[in-house]
């Protein structure tokens, strides 16, 4: 019999090889994702593995493993924190290191680094003195961080910027619908009361808390109103237009209700206007009332026309001259002061004045006029306002009562009032304020009842750009404003003017002089920068100064105008060509402007005319090369 085998006990593994131990070491430094390092703190030397050395794109053992070097790697801005923290574990004594910081790769970039140690050795009084650690590349980890820290960032700034854009929409819609002078209700597609603005409120007496959240229908069935619009557009789901009556308080309405469709067609909103039919009423009757008074004042005008016009030498056959003088009457019935007249110089500003004056309560009182122009500062406030005894040197001893005083009960009219000087408007406006006046050296106000009208020939409110007029003393004249056309926009009132003053010099100088219809064509499309001064003066002279008693020949008699180059007129008046005339005449103006302004928008300031008229013209006359080259100039 066989003897019973005994059990195989497996062998011992073979001794590793130095060789084997060492491949498997750099097995394990070679196949992980971190980088090893070796730190001897005494010495300053150390070791890197392989893969340290691969992160960051650097050749195996390319610089030493010194902290010398890892501290030059380090980005500056990690520098202090990474080294604080190898100082915190000496000192203090601890086990373990861990930092995050940058490290500079080779191409000069920097990448993320978490690093991670244990103390290994310690010296004999505890402190570390050699540690061993891992470097792991957080680069892309970091990155992503970042930017979802950075969208979160920006997403929170949108959000907020919306919630503000949404907040103050709501705030605008708020206002403009608390604005409306309409009543409007807003409700949903089920009759939801939503909104009710102030109009709303005040029109029918209610409070909007009191009813929003409930349905529309609660006020028809209260017997409130005796039909809703909004209940028709919502069977109807088109806009509505209905008469409803409210019986508290007892109105007729005239209500409006638009419905607002989702995209699938139903009705979403309905707006409600409503307007009370009883102010719209009023407010025809008003009209009627108005229209009533303007006809009244056009009949009156056509018998001043008639009877008294033409005797103060005021000629008004155009509409925009009649449309000047019934404003004035009705200023003039109306006791109203200051009044500002404007116009070009001949225009008849003073006539006006005297016009104003005749139709006036004080037309039996005093009518003082003063021309700001003709006299100095000093001289000019005296008048206006008179001196006490002793004012000023040479002042009259008994003293002076100033044109204000002289005035009372009837007007006072200052003439070229853009003149005035700065100090002395001021006085003026304090004056036209509080209605009263102190005179040179007095103590006492005086009061003062007077009608005030001012006449200029300058643009007041350019005057107020230059800072040669004062604004408010322009405001508070600009209230009541007349302002004169010029002669060139009335044609029909050169035929009516020269027929009346040929008459009155004919009868003035006993003669008989005639106009011949050359003559007359030729006054006609004279551009008479002077205006109806001009052709008064015109007029004069060639009536005394005529060879023949029919007038042939205006040209060679008028006066040249220092301010405006007018066209030339030549002898052989055959051969003129008015369309032509005022093309040079233009293009000389436009031409002259250039020399000052480089654009069109002051151009069409400085000309006061639209930037579009300005920009037509000057292609027209082919202005438009030499406005370029003025603006490459400056």
């Amino acid at each position: 019999m066989s003897k019973k085998s005994d059990p195989i006990i497996p062998a011992p593994p073979a001794p590793s090889t130095p060789k084997e131990t060492a491949e498997r070491l750099h097995y394990a430094l070679t196949a992980t994702e971190e980088g090893i390092w070796d730190w001897n703190l005494e010495t300053d030397s150390g070791y890197l593995s392989p893969r340290y050395f691969e992160m960051l794109g650097y050749r195996n053992n390319e610089y030493p493993g010194t902290g010398q070097a890892w501290s030059e790697m380090i980005h500056p801005e990690d520098k202090t924190d990474a080294l604080g923290k190898v100082v915190d574990v000496i000192r203090k004594k601890l086990n373990t290191y861990e930092s995050t910081y940058r490290m500079r790769a080779k191409d000069g970039s920097y990448r993320w680094m978490k690093s991670r140690a244990i103390v290994v050795r310690w010296c004999d009084q505890g402190i570390p003195t050699r540690m061993v650690g891992t470097h792991m590349d957080i680069t892309e980890d970091r990155v992503k961080d970042q930017a979802l820290r950075r969208y979160k960032h920006n997403l929170e700034i949108e959000v907020e910027r919306q919630t503000h854009e949404l907040r103050a929409a709501n705030r605008q819609l708020e206002t403009i619908l608390n604005t409306s002078s309409d009543s409007v209700w807003v409700c949903n597609g089920k009759g939801k009361i939503l909104a009710i603005n102030k109009a709303g409120e005040d029109l029918l007496n209610v409070s909007a808390a009191d009813f929003i959240g409930k349905n529309i229908t609660v006020f028809e069935e209260n017997g409130f109103i005796d039909r809703s619009v909004t209940r028709e557009v919502l069977s109807t789901k088109k806009p509505v237009t209905i008469m409803q009556n409210v019986a508290h308080p007892k109105k007729q309405l005239l209500v409006t209700g638009t419905p607002v469709l989702d995209d699938a067609g139903d009705v979403d909103l309905v707006i409600v206007n409503e307007r009370d039919l009883t102010h719209l009423n009023r407010l025809r009757d008003d009209l009627q009332e108005a229209h009533k008074t303007t006809s009244r004042f056009k009949e009156e005008l056509t018998d001043l026309n008639l009877a008294e016009l033409k005797d103060q030498e005021i000629i008004a056959k155009s509409k925009e001259m009649q449309q000047v003088i019934a404003t004035a009457l009705k200023l003039a019935r109306r006791k109203v002061s200051p009044i500002l007249i404007t116009g070009e110089s001949g225009t008849g500003k003073g006539l006006m004045v005297k016009f104003i004056h005749s139709k006036s309560h004080g037309k039996d009182q005093p009518f003082v006029q003063i021309n700001c122009a003709a006299l100095p500062e000093t001289l000019l406030e005296a008048e206006l306002f008179g001196y006490e005894k002793g004012a000023f040197t040479g002042a009259r001893d008994q003293g002076k009562i100033g044109l204000f005083e002289m005035a009372r009960g009837g007007t006072l009219f200052l003439d070229e009032l853009g003149e005035m000087s700065l100090p002395v408007q001021a006085k003026l406006l304090k004056c036209l304020e509080e209605k009263e006046i102190m005179r040179l050296g007095g103590l006492t106000p005086i009061k003062i009842d007077c009608s005030v009208i001012c006449a200029t020939n300058l643009n007041l409110s350019k005057q107020v750009q230059h800072r040669k007029f004062r604004q408010d003393l322009f405001f508070r004249l600009n209230t009541f404003t007349l302002r004169l056309p010029p002669l060139r926009r009335r044609p029909e009132d050169i035929f009516e003017m020269i027929i009346f003053f040929l008459k009155k010099y004919n009868t003035q100088y006993g003669l008989n002089r005639k106009i011949s219809s050359k003559c007359l064509q030729q006054i006609q499309t004279s551009p008479l920068p002077g205006n109806a001064r001009e052709l008064k003066n015109l007029l004069k002279k060639a009536v005394v100064m005529g060879e023949s008693d029919v007038l042939e020949d205006l040209v060679h008699t008028r006066m040249p105008t220092a301010s405006l180059h007018a066209p030339r007129q030549d002898a052989a008046f055959s051969d003129f060509n008015f369309k032509e005339k005022m093309a040079d005449y233009e293009k000389q103006l436009l031409t002259q402007a250039l020399e000052r302004h480089d654009t069109t928008r002051s151009l069409a300031r400085y000309l006061d005319l639209s930037q579009s008229s300005v920009v037509r013209k000057l292609k027209i006359h082919g202005l438009g090369k030499k406005l370029k080259r003025n603006a490459r100039k400056r």
